[in-house]
């Protein structure tokens, strides 16, 4: 008993500290990265089901302007709650340091939307009709794109930085390209990312809970 007794009150070996640092580290950034199906899956539902929207106006002419933009933006205010709720739920599972990050990376996001609504809502009217869907589109991507890079790079997530990454490439590309080729860039390859890399995410947690 004696032994055990030692054994357990002996000082951690350097190697045994740093894996349990290391340990903790794990813990911390899974925690603060949150629930995929929150925080990735939401978002690839809004660009396939919303630049799939658009994509059938510019392509197709079967939805109007309106009426598919009307999806995206109600679907992107729907993610944008789900991701706030995603981070708040963090927050609260931390303390200190960590939780004012996520309070205001979530409180970023209201911001950076309200900067895209003014400047698009000025904008429009000098603008062709396209021209203004792929205004609105370009921008969001654009606020999505960064604070996504950024959120990755706060919590030292590499997934999300490089989703963010790799928003920002299609997004880039689909504004050169024009409002017919962003909406399907977005829609396919956004939107079937983003729900993949949930999914998938999600899955891998359940199986090494």
């Amino acid at each position: 008993m004696n032994r055990l007794d030692d054994d357990d009150d002996r000082p951690l070996s350097p190697e045994e500290m740093l894996r349990l640092i290391e340990e903790q580290q794990a813990t911390t950034v899974r925690r603060l990265g949150g629930d995929p199906l929150l925080t990735h899956t939401p978002w690839g539902i809004t660009w396939l089901a919303g630049f799939g929207a658009l994509y059938l106006n510019y392509a197709y002419d079967l939805l109007s302007r309106s009426t598919a933009l009307a999806v995206l933006f109600a679907l992107m205010v729907l993610s944008m709650a789900t991701t706030f709720f995603a981070q708040r739920t963090v927050s609260s599972q931390v303390r200190g340091e960590a939780a004012d990050r996520g309070m205001m990376y979530g409180l970023s996001w209201m911001f950076g939307f309200a900067c895209v609504v003014a400047i698009c809502v000025r904008l429009s009217p000098l603008l062709p009709s396209e021209e203004t869907g792929l205004l609105w589109s370009v921008t969001s991507m654009a606020i999505v794109s960064a604070l996504y890079a950024a959120g990755g790079a706060l919590w030292r997530v590499r997934t999300m930085f490089f989703l963010g990454a790799w928003l920002a490439a299609l997004n880039v590309a689909g504004a050169i390209a024009g409002p017919t080729v962003h909406a399907l860039l977005i829609s396919v390859g956004a939107g079937g990312v983003f729900t993949a890399v949930g999914v998938v995410q999600w899955m891998r947690r359940r199986g090494g809970a």
